[in-house]
């Protein structure tokens, strides 16, 4: 695993020790940057389910000014920063070891907006259309932000969440990617 583009790319992200974790490949995350990017002009990103931070660091490499990282694993909290110290980024991130739903209430009280939102959630875990619809509900998405959900290829997601809509569905094998924006 590795940044891919921006201003750290090249360096090498450690993952997440054992086999809880399934990072994004190369090929997902350039995928991913190619349809919501590639690159950005300042803007705050949420890492929900974190794992390795690769998505996160991937948006500060790429122009994003500040990450958020959420995971309940300790290992994947540690990796996280591990990561943000070997490319340059820890400065511009907050990192938090919490339970997905609980962290969105916490941030909501921070007053906290998102630009851009990751969420890859384990496969198994079926809360992506609730999620987002906590986080539009708790007013931590910006009028013009971009959701990213990673999931199982088997799960069809919602076309609109409240006032999100799919931009975009693709699949990578056993790994799909949507894209929700804001209708306008």
């Amino acid at each position: 695993m590795r940044v891919i583009s921006g201003n750290a790319k090249g360096r090498t992200l450690k993952a997440v020790p054992g086999m809880s974790t399934r990072p994004t490949t190369d090929k997902v995350k350039e995928a991913i940057f190619s349809m919501i990017g590639p690159y950005f002009d300042g803007g705050q990103v949420l890492d929900l389910f974190a794992g390795t931070g690769g998505l996160g660091i991937e948006a500060l490499s790429r122009g994003i000014s500040k990450a958020v990282f959420i995971d309940v694993e300790k290992k994947s909290v540690d990796t996280v920063h591990a990561n943000l110290q070997s490319t340059g980024y820890k400065d511009q991130a907050e990192v938090y070891r919490n339970d997905a739903a609980r962290a969105l209430k916490v941030l909501a009280k921070r007053e906290q907006k998102f630009d851009l939102v990751f969420l890859d959630p384990p496969y198994k875990m079926k809360v992506i259309a609730e999620l987002i619809t906590t986080m539009e509900e708790l007013g931590l998405l910006s009028s013009d932000v971009f959701i990213v959900a990673e999931h199982d290829a088997g799960d069809i997601l919602p076309e609109a969440i409240g006032e999100l809509e799919q931009q975009r569905r693709s699949e990578y094998g056993e790994t799909a990617v949507t894209i929700y924006t804001r209708i306008s």
